[in-house]
């Protein structure tokens, strides 16, 4: 199994519900391949010289989900309220090292 990360935008037509959250998110957990999640709130870049890019406001959220294969992750995005909304979500796969 590999580690993915769902990275929402803030780009839906239409504003997702909590109720759609929580039906989503319950369905992940029931199958066993959620691993954790959370809204993105706002914050700052950092370089240790030179003057850091902005930071991106696009993101809103993210879900870690493990799963084969990215074409398994991304039969997990049914139901997701970005997604169904027409909004972007951003699926990377998180290497083990």
């Amino acid at each position: 199994m590999t580690d993915y990360i769902f990275l929402m935008h803030n780009d839906a037509e239409s504003a997702e519900t909590d109720a759609a959250w929580e039906q989503y998110l319950h369905k992940l957990r029931a199958s066993g391949q959620f691993e954790g999640g959370s809204a993105i709130g706002s914050g700052e870049c950092f370089v240790r010289q030179g003057q850091p890019v902005g930071v991106t406001a696009h993101l809103s959220g993210y879900i870690l989900v493990r799963a084969e294969s990215l074409s398994a992750a991304r039969m997990l995005l049914d139901g997701n309220p970005v997604f169904e909304a027409g909004g972007t979500v951003e699926i990377r796969e998180l290497p083990r090292q």
